[in-house]
């Protein structure tokens, strides 16, 4: 979230900020409640010297035997005041909080402004799109015939817009998650996490998934169950949109020795999200899912090299789609289409020439956004800075290293061949057991 200092002082700024990314919050009613904060907060801290001050003269009184009662009836008024202030004071810090948690970050200097995706920028692409001797045919007809994805059972067992994965097709999208770790740990540096799929409500909280996309998101559990000090707790566990949020909270509410920084995790998960499933002409097929795996990439940077790091990321999600032939471009996204935390985000989408009836059409694979401190803030992330030994935020990062089923999809159709086959790019054939082509 923003500093509510930084608000105040540049609340011209913010204002003008927020207008670019279509944000709705009532700047002036956060303002006033922030003021009536502080000042009872001043207030609060007078009585306290008061009372003090009191305590001291009613000691004094009682040890030369004089009359304390009036300071005592005065102390108990102060004492009154004191846990109506204290009481008034939690209440208006937790609105106050509220309403940051509902800010969005601001946009970077050099984000394009813009109401939607069509003020997004190309900013390169890679790789040219092959020109087939036949129609190449859409995803969905490539999965059908070589039975690859069942997607009628899939909906039979948990509904529509979820994926059952079948035979070969278990075995590519298997073999693509571990071509991609591998590459991350390997060549690229990254360390392997393998984190919960489910998520307490203070872990989405930091990393901004709540509570501006609650209604996105799969709560599916509220009940006893031992937290980290053992007891029992009630509360809710999510089930997470992407590793973003276990792994950007492994370091929630620490402080961190500079010389760690950068930390660069990689961790494979199944993501779920409600709205992927939105009715309308996406639904049909692998494009928008509720349930897809991702390979994801966190960096948790110092202050001062979270730019470099940004573009690093983004070209190691790159190196996959490089590595496996599939065409993509970068897109620079709008101040209103970037996601909320982000303050720069880069798009990469990948080519799939058998959508939009054999026109082709580009389908979105990864997200690589820079937080700045935004959910470091947030979350409790700091690092010590190595001049003053004092504590900062840090700064967080992330992005796909690659997303599927959309890679899956744009892989068997730029792929396919003549004779119905799938080529197998040679960078996966090693985890295929050398297979050459699918559906032989």
């Amino acid at each position: 979230m923003l500093d509510i200092n930084f608000i105040r002082k540049e609340t011209d700024l913010v204002r003008r900020a927020l207008a670019t990314r279509r944000s709705s919050v009532d700047l002036d009613q956060l303002l006033a409640l922030d003021a009536e904060h502080r000042a009872k907060l001043a207030e609060l801290e007078n009585l306290s010297q008061l009372k003090n001050k009191a305590n001291e003269e009613v000691v004094r009184l009682k040890k030369e035997k004089g009359d304390a009662s009036a300071k005592i009836a005065e102390m108990k008024q102060v004492s009154d005041r004191i846990a109506e202030l204290n009481q008034s004071v939690t209440e208006l810090l937790a609105r106050v909080t509220d309403q940051l948690l509902l800010i969005p970050n601001l946009p970077a200097d050099d984000v394009p402004v813009g109401a939607d995706a069509s003020a997004n920028r190309e900013v390169r692409k890679w790789g040219e799109p092959r020109k087939f001797d036949f129609a190449p045919k859409p995803h969905m007809e490539i999965i059908e015939r070589l039975k690859l994805v069942d997607i009628p059972r899939g909906t039979k067992i948990s509904g529509a817009s979820f994926l059952l994965y079948t035979g070969e097709g278990a075995q590519l999208e298997r073999a693509l998650i571990n071509f991609m770790i591998d590459t991350h740990t390997r060549e690229h540096g990254y360390r392997e996490m393998s984190p919960p799929f489910l998520v307490k409500r203070r872990s989405m909280q930091g990393t901004s998934q709540l509570p501006k996309f609650e209604d996105d998101m799969y709560r599916v559990f509220r009940g006893s169950h031992a937290d980290e000090d053992g007891k029992p707790r009630e509360e809710d566990l999510f089930l997470i949109p992407t590793a973003e949020v276990p792994v950007t909270n492994v370091h929630r509410d620490e402080i961190l020795e500079p010389e760690a920084l950068p930390i660069a995790y990689v961790a494979y998960t199944p993501c779920f999200r409600l709205e992927a499933g939105a009715y309308g002409k996406d639904t049909k097929g692998m494009v928008r899912v509720h349930q897809f795996d991702k390979v994801e990439l966190v960096r948790f940077t110092r202050a001062e090299e979270s730019w470099n790091d940004h573009e690093l990321l983004t070209g190691h999600a790159e190196k996959i789609l490089q590595k496996l032939g599939i065409p993509y471009r970068v897109l620079l996204l709008s101040s209103g289409d970037m996601g909320f935390g982000a303050a720069k985000c880069y798009d990469i989408e990948v080519w799939a020439p058998g959508m939009n009836e054999g026109k082709g059409q580009w389908l979105e694979a990864s997200s690589c956004s820079n937080f700045l401190d935004f959910q470091a803030r947030r979350a409790g992330i700091r690092y010590r800075d190595p001049e003053t030994k004092k504590p900062r935020f840090a700064h967080t990062l992330n992005g796909s290293g690659v997303a599927l089923a959309r890679t899956f999809v744009a892989l068997v159709e730029n792929y396919q061949q003549a004779d119905g086959t799938i080529l197998v790019p040679e960078v996966l054939r090693p985890y295929l057991g050398g297979k050459t082509h699918l559906g032989k």
